[in-house]
């Protein structure tokens, strides 16, 4: 089937340049259209799939898909960290500067009267770990409550929370229910936190990103366009570990 509708969509003008493919997904029952931060397109198709409606429905959202991903491939390369006294590092939204400090034995990275202390490394790589690894650690303790009051407006069970590297994801959804977040993402303000776990709620009612998908996201964040619109800028400045 997959195939089938492989050559439907392919008969489409879709752009030469674009990777795209398609997925078959039994639990799906119409399709879905998603872009990944790379610009990349999959389609997500039931196993009962017709090709020529598939085609049909890809054919009217080419418009609205061809700028999706041209705004996903022209955004800037992530932000390189220069690992300096004074630096700029956000955490839920507040700017904090770097402070190297001595690298005494037991020493960690913290917050501490306004800045992030890093004690001195031994390679700019290993300061740029240690900071990601101080992100991933405040987002396990502070991702799991926030999760908690979210699931109850969304509707679902309150699912566990992992936090780790993602690479060009900010959010995950597994099969199994659990949900997975960037660690970048604890720079943002708690509201776009919160766009983002509610995202990733959303997926464990709808799978895919179509109108049902977008009508879940808006009932449980009546704000959710503001806030999109928000993430759009914010995202390109989020800091991901390079130094």
């Amino acid at each position: 089937m997959s195939a089938s509708v492989q050559q439907a969509i392919a008969s489409l003008p879709v752009p030469e340049e674009w990777a795209w493919e398609v997925v078959v997904r039994p639990r799906r029952r119409t399709l879905g259209i998603e872009v990944t931060p790379d610009g990349d397109v999959l389609f997500a198709v039931p196993a009962d799939a017709e090709p020529q409606a598939v085609a049909d429905a890809v054919r009217s959202r080419l418009p609205r898909l061809a700028e999706e991903v041209r705004r996903r491939q022209d955004r800037a390369e992530a932000p390189v960290k220069q690992l300096v006294g004074g630096t700029g590092f956000a955490y839920l939204g507040r700017r904090h500067r770097l402070k190297i400090v001595a690298a005494e034995s037991g020493r960690r990275v913290r917050l501490y009267r306004g800045w992030l202390e890093l004690p001195r490394p031994v390679t700019p790589h290993e300061g740029g770990r240690r900071i990601a690894e101080w992100y991933t650690e405040r987002g396990r303790r502070w991702l799991p409550a926030r999760t908690t009051s979210l699931a109850s407006r969304v509707g679902v069970a309150v699912p566990p929370v992992t936090v780790g590297d993602l690479g060009r994801r900010w959010g995950a959804c597994a099969s199994s229910g659990a949900i997975s977040v960037h660690w970048a993402v604890m720079q943002l303000p708690a509201s776009l936190v919160d766009l983002v776990l509610v995202h990733e709620l959303c997926h464990l009612r709808v799978p895919g990103h179509g109108a049902a998908f977008r009508r879940e996201v808006r009932l449980a964040l009546p704000d959710a366009l503001a806030l999109e619109r928000r993430f759009d800028q914010e995202e390109p400045l989020l800091w991901r570990g390079a130094v």
